[in-house]
């Protein structure tokens, strides 16, 4: 006789909770990968989104929605003093004012709402949520968003374009000191999907960009197709790295798409890098990373270079773990989650 599906899942839960040991530590990297088909499921960019998962879980297990999840999830890292590529503390642009960046999509309904080059706005996700949800637009940019954003009655801090010009000056010749000495810049994002116990998806994306950039340079991660896509029938993915090598060529719809093709989240992943490179003449040089799941579950990655940690967290597990890179010297994938 056939075993019914909740009494599977009932087992399959309880053995995994038998034999595995307590999550790996915060910030840790781990070999180990959620099972295919555990939900909700939750995956995102770099080490530093793990606190963002966790945090976006417990928001569903309390009876939240995915897009509180998605937006509570962000606010951890838009929170954080230490991160240097997320937020109000992340680095500012070329006249020493930090411009951020978001979006959020829901699946259902195929909505979308984002903020570009949105100053002083404390999380520039719950702008692009509002975006979406109370107004007939999908983005705004700079004090249009801002002005917005205010309206809404998002927290706010007051801009001192003069003192943060000149401390980005002291910033920028330390920052170049760095650079010499061999260490890169970083302008990281955080991409963040999430599958729900229903099957839904959600995700969003923010991030303060490239720091020095020129004012009003708009990454991808607010551009819905570059840095986030969701699709409800088939599964999301979101981008980190250099924005303008994503954006030329809609990274994460394309990652998607090849998801609808029939590929799973990690062959998904790698061929879009792939396909990127061989029409770019800079070929694997692009600093370029997609993170994505599927209905079913799964879930991968893939980078180019030596690849990236992201973050992965379900009921039963929450990990870092390690992506394939890919190369013109190495052109296979190396290691990753193929499940």
């Amino acid at each position: 006789m056939s075993i019914s599906r909740r009494k599977f899942m009932s087992k399959t839960t309880l053995a995994l909770a038998a034999g595995a040991s307590l999550p790996a530590a915060r910030g840790a990297e781990s070999t180990s990968v959620s099972p295919p088909g555990e939900r909700p499921l939750l995956v995102s960019t770099w080490p530093f989104c793990k606190p963002a998962n966790e945090a976006g879980l417990k928001v569903l297990t309390a009876g939240g929605t995915l897009l509180d999840a998605v937006e509570q999830g962000i606010w951890v890292v838009e929170s954080d003093a230490k991160n240097s590529s997320v937020g109000l503390h992340g680095m500012p642009n070329a006249a020493g004012v930090v411009q951020l960046d978001s979006c959020i999509m829901s699946g259902p309904g195929h909505r979308a709402g984002s903020v570009a080059a949105i100053e002083g706005i404390l999380h520039p996700i719950s702008a692009a949520r509002r975006v979406m949800e109370k107004t007939p637009h999908v983005m705004l940019v700079g004090e249009g968003a801002r002005m917005f954003a205010l309206e809404q009655g998002l927290a706010s801090v007051e801009i001192d374009s003069r003192a943060r010009n000149e401390a980005w000056q002291k910033k920028r010749a330390a920052e170049q000191a760095k650079e010499q000495a061999g260490k890169p810049k970083n302008h990281d994002t955080i991409a963040l999907l999430v599958l729900g116990a229903d099957g839904n998806i959600a995700g969003g994306c923010s991030t303060s960009g490239w720091g020095g950039k020129l004012p009003g340079r708009v990454g991808d991660s607010p551009i819905i197709g570059s840095g986030l896509y969701v699709d409800n029938e088939v599964g999301a993915a979101g981008a980190t790295g250099l924005g303008e090598n994503v954006m030329r060529y809609c990274g994460s719809f394309l990652v998607v798409e090849l998801m609808r093709q029939g590929m799973d989240p990690q062959a998904a992943c790698e061929a879009a890098i792939r396909r990127i490179a061989a029409q770019d003449p800079k070929g694997f040089d692009l600093s370029i990373n997609f993170v994505a799941l599927d209905k079913h579950g799964r879930f991968g990655a893939a980078g180019t270079g030596q690849g990236f940690q992201y973050s992965v967290t379900s009921l039963t597990s929450s990990q870092v773990l390690k992506s394939p890179g890919l190369s013109s010297a190495n052109i296979g994938p190396v290691g990753g989650n193929r499940k």
